[in-house]
């Protein structure tokens, strides 16, 4: 299955059990995102923070982290996703102040639920009621579909109200180690880096560093470092898109404009000059 809007991209996108391959990519985006793991070989990386992914796990996501899924394209990888924009999807839900249901975006940031039995039963035969009114294509299907969903941010609530608790989440030693590198990385992105930097920093070989980064993670290390400064130059512009790209380009960690824009370009289709001029007119 692949994306089919509803509303506006704003507002509410529901994909449902998506199988298409992906590269691997950092990015983010403003709004909240409520992820599904249906099945596959998946690391996915939130920040500084691995997750080994097993079927029936669900993931919250404020979003504004860089995130990634790095797979295993020999295996189908389906997963279902919701975004949303929480201020502009409220008015759309039912009203039930005494269940916030957004409040575990809000204080838990990005978060997994590892779903079991009964519960993971319950939360795909929601998603499949929500394919179900959003493949009817008119306005009750939407409306419908937004309750399912309302439904679903009620169960996730509840889950998230029980203490936290170990849920094996404890990388192994290789996703540990990327894990510590990616670490170094966001803390050092806008800086020269250079691998005998991080050699001498993490007392690890640079060549074992460099190896196994791009093993676990499918990227290289400059790679994940020009995505960073690139996604960082884009939340700066939606912060400020009057920021000058010059400032904005030192900034983040570049030493020449042309190769700022370049990079830019590439990974988002459009040169920094363009891209703040659709956002200062969106």
């Amino acid at each position: 299955m692949y994306p089919r809007k509803t509303d506006s991209d704003l507002i509410f996108t529901y994909t449902y059990k998506a199988d298409r391959p992906l590269q691997p990519a950092f990015h983010s985006h403003s709004h909240y995102e409520v992820y599904y793991f249906h099945g596959g070989v998946c690391n996915y990386l939130i920040g500084d923070r691995i997750y080994v992914l097993a079927p029936g796990d669900l993931i919250l996501m404020n979003g504004m982290t860089l995130h990634c899924a790095k797979t295993d394209p020999a295996v189908p990888y389906v997963r279902s996703m919701v975004h949303f924009e929480p201020a502009a999807l409220q008015p759309l839900l039912p009203a039930y102040p005494q269940v916030p249901i957004f409040q575990p975006f809000q204080e838990l940031g990005n978060y997994r639920l590892r779903l079991t039995g009964g519960d993971r039963e319950e939360v795909e035969a929601i998603f499949a009621r929500m394919h179900e009114f959003q493949q009817r294509g008119d306005a009750i299907g939407a409306y419908r579909c937004r309750l399912a969903f309302s439904d679903l941010l009620c169960l996730i609530y509840a889950h998230c109200l029980q203490p936290m608790q170990d849920r094996s989440d404890q990388p192994v030693e290789k996703e540990r180690t990327a894990q510590q590198i990616i670490s170094y990385l966001e803390a050092h992105y806008t800086e020269d880096l250079r691998l005998e930097q991080l050699q001498q920093d993490l007392h690890l070989s640079k060549y074992y560093v460099s190896k196994l980064f791009k093993e676990v993670t499918g990227v290289t290390i400059f790679d994940f470092i020009y995505q960073r400064r690139i996604n960082q130059a884009r939340i700066e512009f939606l912060l400020d898109p009057k920021l000058p790209v010059t400032e904005v380009c030192f900034k983040v960690g570049f030493k020449h404009l042309a190769h700022f824009s370049r990079v830019f370009k590439q990974q988002v289709g459009q040169t920094p000059e363009r891209y703040k001029r659709a956002i200062a007119g969106a």
